[in-house]
């Protein structure tokens, strides 16, 4: 299995793309191919003494700019590291695509490029997040602002295959964020959809309000991407502002200080469980092969789990599961 990476996109590329890289291709049994700058991996690499022996390169001589429109993809950009590899994904030179870049041009690319799955109206972005039971997938986290109910509707299920062939939920749950648990809440689209989606081949569990997103309630949420994206960064910047408070809390003063000793693998295991990147990234689902959007700012491990997803993606046959739904 082959998968394919865009060596220089996201905040910490290439380093720790190249590192990343390594690690998967040394425990994952998979084949990675970095595409970019053959030169500049390559100098990469030497500065910081690795060995590129057991990864492939694709050359592609530049970067898109994560500042850029994302439609110049398509014609402006199809040099850069995002459109190579894209490409090469849709040609049958790669099972998978992982890349920290820009989203929108990620998902202009994958859509156009890579092409949806035959029946799919829009692609959208599904990040798998931590609660206090099991991770849930939300899905649009920001990949399509504006949505119709259908499209909602496609949304649950091809995020209700996900949980079930990838992450191994038997039966998953698929609710509708809203701002009320009744059916008679939200705008007309969530009427809309409430009615559509109990007539879906998904185990429909009615509405969950943001507040209940933590607690594991359900496997698979679904809203549209504006807002997704919002809960999506909010839960985030939750996350950290937890964290810190918790360090400076407890690490505040000898007594705090030795107190926080006695717990810290405690600590440790709470960090690890709300770490949203050890799942791995965003599966952009609705195209033809698996894309996977991972976070701007990953690091080596980041792009290790994102490897994993990828390949998670591939064996799980998903996108399989998600044609035959979309019949």
């Amino acid at each position: 299995m082959n998968i394919l990476i865009d060596a220089f996109g996201g905040d910490n590329a290439p380093l720790e793309v190249i590192k990343g890289g390594i690690q998967a291709t040394q425990e994952l049994d998979v084949t990675v191919t970095l595409v970019g700058d053959m030169e500049k991996l390559q100098k990469c690499a030497e500065k910081n003494k690795l060995s590129l022996d057991g990864l492939e390169i694709l050359h592609a001589p530049s970067v898109f700019d994560i500042h850029a429109e994302p439609t110049t993809l398509l014609k402006q950009h199809r040099d850069t590291s995002l459109a190579v590899g894209l490409e090469a994904l849709h040609d049958g030179k790669g099972d998978a695509f992982v890349c920290a870049g820009s989203t929108g041009a990620l998902l202009v690319g994958a859509s156009v490029l890579v092409k949806r799955v035959p029946g799919i109206k829009r692609a959208a972005a599904a990040p798998v997040l931590p609660t206090q039971k099991k991770p849930f997938l939300l899905i649009d986290g920001g990949a399509n602002n504006d949505c119709r109910s259908e499209m909602l509707v496609q949304f649950g299920i091809m995020g209700s295959a996900y949980m079930q062939h990838v992450m191994h939920v038997r039966k998953p749950r698929v609710a509708l964020l809203n701002v009320g648990a009744e059916e008679t809440k939200g705008r007309e689209l969530d009427l809309e959809t409430y009615q559509k989606m109990e007539e879906a081949p998904v185990h429909f569990i009615g509405n969950i309000e943001a507040r209940q997103l933590p607690f594991g309630e359900a496997d698979v949420v679904v809203t549209d991407g504006f807002t997704g994206n919002v809960a999506l960064k909010l839960y985030e910047g939750m996350g950290k502002f937890m964290a810190t408070e918790m360090k400076e809390n407890l690490f505040a003063g000898a007594s705090g200080k030795l107190a926080a000793l006695l717990i810290l693998p405690k600590i440790k295991a709470l960090t690890k469980k709300m770490d949203y990147k050890a799942v791995g990234g965003a599966v952009m689902l609705g195209v033809q092969k698996p894309v996977i959007k991972a976070h701007g700012s990953s690091d080596a491990q980041a792009f290790f789990n994102a490897i994993r997803q990828a390949k998670d993606c591939v064996t799980g046959e998903v996108i399989d599961a998600i044609a035959e739904a979309a019949k």
